[in-house]
């Protein structure tokens, strides 16, 4: 363990989130861009490439792959963000000026990544 404590709590935040799209799909498949098919999978292979970016920090080998992984991972993620702006129902309530911020919250999240390159 030759990372700061934040290193890990990225890596568990990457396995938590990817185990809660097994938890709670619908959340997951109500954000989902139209145009895009099969939702569910997508969600299922989502939570998976999370699950495994995050399980792949802790091991030295892969860690740099890892952080490669979670920033491509994000920018497609930023997919569904998007969309979430301009689709009402996606939107689910949530106010306008937090799905705003969430645009540079991946940016930033993209950033503390690559910082452990």
């Amino acid at each position: 363990m030759n990372q700061p404590w934040h290193y890990y709590l990225m890596a568990v935040m990457y396995i938590f989130a990817g185990i809660m799209h097994f938890i709670k799909p619908k959340i997951y498949m109500r954000v989902m861009p139209r145009f895009l098919p099969a939702h569910k999978q997508l969600v299922y292979y989502s939570g998976i490439a999370e699950i495994i970016v995050g399980a792949a920090l802790f091991i030295p080998d892969l860690a740099s792959s890892a952080i490669y992984g979670i920033v491509v991972m994000l920018l497609v993620f930023m997919l569904v963000h998007v969309n979430m702006i301009f689709d009402k129902k996606a939107a689910a309530g949530i106010p306008f000026w937090i799905l705003i911020l969430r645009i540079p919250l991946q940016f930033g999240l993209m950033f503390w990544a690559y910082q452990y390159l």
